[in-house]
């Protein structure tokens, strides 16, 4: 693991302890906002789907775009035809705020993605209790029984865990913990380096009924078209729709191409 994710996974430790001092608002399930089928949403016949994604800086990239309202950019992709929209709510490093989900959810009607480094059982308590739908699991900064735990208590709440990975020992981890939605990170955690191949590689190992989500350097339908050969039902996309002048014309410039795509060749 790169010594940056290492910081950044030390800071959240601290971030969850602070949590578990204040704790979540005790509520009962008819208290919280209703549920999207995140893994419907993006698991549509014949298509590839956009998870478009809410980013304002990347330990990468530095900052991306100033930021603007989190509402004014997911309706602007709810509109553009994005079968779901991905929110980063790390404040530190990315420029994200959990307070924006809640109005986010109530902005557009599509299912969210709480995308965070998560890896205590009560960072998805809140998530659910703020309004998110899904959250992502990231295989690398956790034990084999961290994850399964993770996805186990996801479940027990309703939510759609995206187990994310980006090589044979994280994919191994995944499937044993029963991941069933997985997304395919396109950027090594230790260099940071990103290249398409590797959800073409990995994906040929991934069983047939499992949801399979590429991320990561995906920024054209070129991309998308490289992809098709993999089986992928769906693309994370942040960095090139955040970036973008126009960005209902870059969103719909994928979303379209998604709907050509039809059935995977299952080429190389």
């Amino acid at each position: 693991m790169h010594s940056k994710m290492k910081e950044i996974v030390a800071h959240k430790q601290i971030e969850v302890e602070a949590l578990r001092r204040r704790g979540v608002p005790a509520v009962t399930n008819k208290d919280l906002p209703p549920l999207r089928d995140f893994r419907a949403a993006i698991s549509v016949a014949k298509r590839i789907g956009v998870i478009a994604e809410i980013k304002f800086a990347s330990p990468s990239a530095g900052a991306i775009r100033e930021k603007i309202d989190p509402c004014t950019i997911g309706r602007i992709y709810e509109e553009a035809g994005a079968a779901a929209i991905s929110l980063l709510t790390d404040s530190r490093v990315f420029g994200g705020s959990l307070s924006d989900l809640p109005l986010l959810k109530k902005a557009v009607s599509l299912p969210i993605l709480r995308k965070d480094f998560i890896i205590d059982e009560i960072q998805l308590r809140e998530s659910r209790f703020y309004g998110a739908d899904a959250v992502l699991l990231i295989a690398g900064i956790l034990t084999k029984n961290q994850l399964k735990e993770l996805i186990v208590f996801c479940k027990e709440l309703g939510l759609t865990p995206l187990t994310e990975i980006h090589d044979h020992e994280d994919l191994e981890k995944a499937y044993d913990c029963g991941a069933e939605v997985i997304g395919i990170n396109n950027r090594n955690l230790e260099s940071f380096e990103v290249t398409l191949r590797t959800t073409l590689d990995l994906a040929r190992l991934i069983p047939k009924d499992r949801v399979l989500v590429s991320e990561s350097g995906i920024s054209n339908k070129e991309d998308i078209q490289l992809l098709r050969k993999s089986g992928i039902r769906a693309v994370l996309v942040g960095t090139s729709l955040m970036k973008s002048k126009d960005m209902a014309k870059k969103t719909r410039e994928l979303v379209n191409c998604g709907k050509q795509m039809g059935e995977p060749d299952g080429g190389d």
